[in-house]
């Protein structure tokens, strides 16, 4: 996950309020999608947040975080060039990865290159029309900092049905506003309990989950030909 912001300004940005809100909030988020997830394998591609935030809910044998090169992680690799054997890893999270990636459709081809059959994929990301998207637009330092694009459902979902995934669900969430003086007031708090009894479908954080589907092919028999009576 590349940032110009660097890893540093993101940390310190994540360890505001409005930052462990939205951790708290996606951590959650990530927790359901993740119950019924097994394997040998989980793999998170791209830094956000502290290394223990999403790794310790994977319920797959083993686990790691993979990292760009600055930041920290199990192992450094390129998210769109991931230094990973084809087909041994059974979930993928990727926490806002895609957003601070130039090429995030190549990012999307290499997890579907490295995820088993029937593996999983879990991505977290800002709905681009959303009260933190408009922050972000108005930012000039990037809001949170480094963030290059926001990548709307609608196109996520196109780039993983091309690539043969069945996306299972999308759940919206998170109805703070992206300010930090309204953080933990009443405003927040009707606003949190409006969101939630109208489904979550004004929130400004999606995690959309998908697995890879399998084609069986089955064989087909050349017909035998009759033998010709003379």
């Amino acid at each position: 996950m590349q940032t110009t912001a660097g890893p540093d300004a993101l940390d310190e940005w994540l360890g505001t309020p409005l930052g462990r809100t939205l951790l708290a909030r996606e951590r959650s988020a990530a927790a359901g999608a993740l119950e019924q997830v097994f394997g040998t394998q989980m793999l998170q591609v791209g830094h956000w947040g502290p290394p223990d935030t999403f790794l310790p809910l994977a319920r797959t044998q083993r686990r790691a975080l993979v990292a760009e090169p600055g930041a920290r992680g199990d192992f450094v690799s390129h998210a769109s060039s991931l230094a990973v054997q084809s087909g041994s890893v059974d979930a993928v999270l990727l926490p806002h990865t895609l957003e601070f990636e130039p090429e995030p459709h190549e990012v999307i081809r290499e997890v579907d290159r490295v995820l088993v059959g029937e593996g999983h994929l879990l991505v977290l990301g800002f709905e681009p029309w959303s009260w933190w998207a408009l922050r972000h637009r108005l930012s000039d330092r990037g809001f949170p900092p480094g963030l290059a694009h926001m990548l709307s459902r609608g196109r996520l979902r196109d780039w993983l049905r091309l690539l043969g995934f069945d996306v299972l669900e999308v759940h919206r969430f998170l109805h703070t506003l992206p300010v930090a003086r309204l953080h933990g007031g009443a405003v927040e708090r009707q606003l949190e309990r409006t969101g939630q009894w109208l489904g979550g479908q004004f929130g400004s954080v999606y995690l959309l989950k998908a697995k890879k589907r399998v084609y069986t092919l089955t064989p087909i028999r050349p017909k035998r030909r009759r033998a010709s009576r003379s």
